[in-house]
């Protein structure tokens, strides 16, 4: 994980308060200096800060030398700040306690943003590259929780499927039913999150993961009650460690994640559902407050360079967006992984999050403390 983290603006202590006689001489010196400070911009701290962009990114979601190209070609300092969640980062952005230029959010989470006004318009003549390079498949998808393609521009995606041990399970899991059969009692790994764990379960009964109809919601809680007890554990990172070593023979995972776990464990593959399941998204978006705009749509638009886009993907294993990406990816291993290049038109269906609002949000946070209290 990158050691910079966003720069401390406020001052590291407090001057003496002078005399008079050095409040004078300090005024008369203000004024000698203050046509050089206004005509130049000599201050060293004014001439540092605009050649910096603040980013808000998830933990080591980019690969760091990317970072450094930026700046080597720009002369634009990147400062890097990181979170762990959506819902880390959220409060921190809301409340105004620090500023960043860019942030790198998920699907529903940017359509929150949007709706309480801390995102501003992109400037469309400013990412000439993304406007070449980005797929429109992925523009569609991002539509769902930006109308228009207004404020993000898709940075990377995956889906959320099931990871399987082929030396237990002798045929492929092409149904979410599979979690809820009682043959893999205590084999079964459940992701520790409310609207993965329920956006699968939906799928099974045929609902929409952005459900806001209640009945529908109480359908799935009653389904996942009934298959608590088949449940070795609800987790999230720990998924990779039970599948690898064997403690487990299925489990919820996302696709990014994968690649690295069959690689690891060769007796492991990777399935999507029939019924469908979830697409995510994260996105670049621009908070409202940014102070430096030119700055954060520069760093945007090289983030969306094909040879840039083919470094994350190798360097996070999860899938682009960019349509230019694969010819300077340079790892067989991933430029030949259908998990990270699967084919979209054998694809089953694919559903993006959508931000379901402060009451719905709360729905389902209560759904979700039911469900790991009952």
């Amino acid at each position: 994980m990158s050691e910079n983290r966003m720069k401390n603006h406020t001052s590291a202590g407090r001057l003496a308060k002078p005399g008079k006689r050095k409040q004078i001489l300090f005024f008369f010196l203000a004024l000698l200096c203050l046509p050089v400070l206004v005509f130049s911009g000599c201050g060293k701290e004014e001439t540092e800060d605009e050649n910096v962009v603040y980013v808000y990114n998830f933990g080591d979601y980019a690969d760091p030398d990317v970072y450094d190209m930026f700046t080597e070609e720009t002369g634009i300092e990147v400062v890097v700040d990181e979170y762990d969640t959506n819902e880390d980062m959220y409060p921190k952005v809301a409340s105004g306690a620090a500023e960043y230029d860019v942030i790198c959010p998920s699907d529903y989470m940017i359509s929150k943003m949007i709706n309480n006004d801390l995102l501003q318009p992109l400037q469309q003549d400013l990412l000439p590259t993304a406007a070449e390079y980005i797929d429109k498949e992925y523009l569609q998808f991002s539509e769902s929780y930006d109308p228009g393609n207004i404020y993000s521009i898709p940075y990377s995606w995956g889906t959320i499927g099931i990871m399987y041990n082929t030396t237990i399970l002798e045929e492929e899991p092409d149904t979410w039913d599979i979690l809820w059969d009682p043959v893999w009692k205590d084999e079964i790994l459940m992701q520790e999150s409310v609207r993965d764990t329920f956006g699968i379960t939906l799928k099974r009964l045929g609902y929409s993961m952005n459900t806001t109809d209640k009945d529908e919601l109480e359908d799935a809680l009653n389904e996942l009650i009934d298959q608590k007890e088949l449940v070795q554990a609800y987790v999230i990172d720990e998924a990779r460690d039970k599948l690898v070593s064997g403690e487990a023979a299925l489990g919820v995972v996302y696709s990014g994640e994968a690649l690295w776990m069959i690689d690891a464990n060769e007796d492991l593959a990777f399935s999507i559902p029939e019924e469908g399941t979830n697409i995510w998204l994260d996105s670049w978006v621009i908070p409202a407050n940014a102070r430096h705009v030119e700055n954060a749509h520069a760093f945007i638009d090289f983030m969306c360079r094909p040879d840039i886009a083919a470094l994350n993907c190798e360097y996070l294993t999860y899938s682009t967006p960019n349509n230019g990406a694969r010819d300077y990816i340079e790892d067989e291993y991933v430029l030949e992984s259908e998990e990270i290049f699967p084919d979209m038109d054998e694809m089953p269906e694919l559903e993006a999050f959508n931000w379901l609002g402060e009451e719905m949000d709360q729905y389902y946070s209560d759904l979700w403390l039911r469900l790991k209290s009952s």
